[in-house]
């Protein structure tokens, strides 16, 4: 009888136990449906107001710095990642050969100038002389001519003094013709004779003079008009004086060129010397070094990558489907791995194309096994506050994760 009363009582006892543990169960319940329900508003509100991935990372200038002369690297100044201010020299190539072509330019120079300053004095030097020789050539055509004209004058006076003693000297013979059969007979004098004989002779070296006279004249008459030949010869040559001048003027133009070569050829060479030292183009810290010194490089040689820490953006790939409410200027939340901060950034860019198609081999869809894959474009985001990073903490290769508001 004990024994049923004591088993009687149990249940008794155990009723008020499960009586209190069925709030508890009902309020966890509640509480899970009420976690689910913010889980779920959380879920759909971020899903619709914010798109966010995993396929992004930091991106900045790599600087590739190369030598713009060849030549033997004398020095190099900087070593594998070691941070470098905008300015800072980094390598130096002998500058010998270079400061010997400066030397050389200069005194080409002075060449240059020293020919142009006595091609542009010669000048109106010619142009002066030419204009003299113009007016005595024309001078000297005209006595020429003058000449000529006496000569000629001369000449038919001398013709016209040959035909007198020729006239004279038949005169005379035919008097001495008369006389002779006459003083055989007696009739005229011995004395008058000898005169007719003597006018005779005398006729004949009239003739004779006069005919060298005649041509003497004739003589002078050529030789006039040769001086006249020579003198419109002179006269020509003389009128290409403004052609002179304008060739002189062509050479000092020409020499004028010539010393604007040579300054172009000594600026090129000292731009070349100061090549013999190259600088940071920007503040950043050197990567890939592969330059020595002692050793020999090319122009356009690769020696070392510098990377810029000053200006990153965020590079993210967001699937297509994410991309209907994204714009520029929206505000972005970024967060990095590597040390769990945020950044606030904005979307400045989005690509013109998807990642496949600026691949170096895009796909090609045309063979008729195609499979519909949703595509990646890049969003470049901005820093909006540039003072976040001046720790440099931000280093162009790390993933981060963007959360960009697009609603």
């Amino acid at each position: 009888m004990a024994e049923q009363n004591t088993e009687q009582s149990r249940p008794t006892e155990e009723r008020p136990e499960s009586t209190s543990a069925r709030p508890r169960r009902r309020f966890i319940i509640i509480g899970l449906v009420a976690v689910l329900v913010v889980g779920a508003l959380l879920f759909w509100w971020h899903s619709t107001y914010y798109e966010d991935t995993d396929d992004a990372s930091v991106d900045g200038h790599l600087v590739q710095i190369s030598s713009r002369i060849s030549g033997h690297v004398a020095k190099v100044l900087v070593q594998q990642n070691q941070y470098v201010d905008a300015g800072t020299p980094m390598v130096e190539i002998d500058p010998s050969d270079y400061q010997t072509a400066v030397n050389q330019a200069e005194a080409n120079l002075e060449a240059a100038v020293a020919n142009y300053e006595a091609s542009r004095v010669n000048v109106p030097v010619i142009n002066i002389n030419t204009g003299s020789n113009l007016n005595t050539a024309n001078a000297d055509v005209q006595s020429a001519l003058s000449t000529v004209a006496q000569s000629e004058k001369q000449l038919q006076a001398a013709q016209a003094r040959v035909t007198q003693a020729q006239a004279n000297y038949t005169k005379a013979k035919l008097d001495l013709e008369r006389y002779t059969p006459l003083v055989e007979k007696d009739i005229i004098s011995k004395q008058q004779y000898d005169a007719a004989v003597a006018a005779a002779a005398a006729g004949q070296a009239a003739v004779v003079e006069a005919e060298a006279s005649q041509i003497a004249a004739q003589d002078a008459v050529r030789i006039a008009r040769d001086r006249v030949t020579q003198a419109q010869s002179g006269l020509k040559s003389a009128q290409t004086g403004p052609q002179q001048v304008a060739i002189q003027k062509a050479k000092a133009d020409q020499a004028a060129g010539q010393v604007d070569q040579a300054k172009a050829s000594l600026a090129q060479a000292k731009l070349n010397l100061s090549y013999c030292e190259i600088h940071a183009p920007l503040s950043g810290i050197i990567t890939t070094k592969s330059v020595e010194e002692g050793q020999n490089i090319a122009q356009g040689q690769a020696l070392m990558t510098l990377v810029s820490l000053d200006d990153v953006w965020i590079t993210a790939n967001f699937k297509e489907t994410q991309l209907q409410h994204m714009q520029v200027g929206q505000l972005v939340t970024i967060h990095v791995d590597a040390f769990g901060r945020d950044y606030d950034g904005k979307v400045t860019q989005v690509g013109g194309a998807t990642g496949s198609m600026l691949s170096l081999f895009p796909p090609e869809n045309a063979t008729g096994n195609y499979v519909k894959v949703v595509q990646r474009i890049p969003v470049r985001i901005d820093l909006t506050k540039p003072d976040e990073n001046k720790d440099h903490m931000l280093r162009p290769g790390m993933s981060v994760e963007p959360k960009v508001r697009v609603k």
